[in-house]
């Protein structure tokens, strides 16, 4: 039986993100879950996501390694405080930087792989290393550095 991913317990008002919001009928609506010590998401770009024909757009790539860092940071900091993800308050956690590095064409058509390392939980802030695959191969490498949501964002 297949875990909850941490996005479906967001609370509504914080679920609008193009990437991983549930509330975002437009959006990836990407999800994240815990695979043994690692994070993993899938995701399938759609023929529109394309650079050139037969390859992702890189943007697609960045923004999908993105949210899966943020949301590895929230199930990394409900772990830290020994916490089940439904619990409240809730943690959500927004990019404070984001480095990738393209490796090779990622192609389009296929389902994509994120895999997440925790590289470090301190205070507020949670660093992560994904990786994002295509038949097996990685294609692009990611370090995000996750801090949790700053109470003034809510309104």
């Amino acid at each position: 039986m297949k875990s909850k991913a941490v996005q479906d317990f967001y609370p509504n008002e914080l679920s609008y993100c193009y990437g991983c919001g549930k509330s975002n009928e437009h959006g990836h609506q990407l999800k994240t879950y815990w695979d043994g010590e690692e994070t993993v998401s899938h995701f399938t770009p759609k023929e529109y996501h394309i650079a050139i024909p037969g390859y992702v757009y890189g943007g697609l790539i960045a923004s999908i390694i993105d949210c899966h860092g943020t949301g590895s940071a929230a199930l990394a900091f409900y772990k830290a405080e020994n916490r089940d993800i439904d619990t409240l308050p809730p943690f959500r956690f927004v990019t404070a930087s984001l480095q990738v590095d393209y490796l090779k064409p990622t192609p389009l058509g296929v389902e994509l792989e994120l895999r997440g390392k925790i590289v470090e939980v301190k205070g507020r802030k949670v660093i992560t290393e994904i990786t994002l695959s295509a038949n097996g191969q990685i294609t692009a490498r990611g370090k995000v550095i996750a801090v949790q949501m700053p109470e003034g964002m809510l309104k």
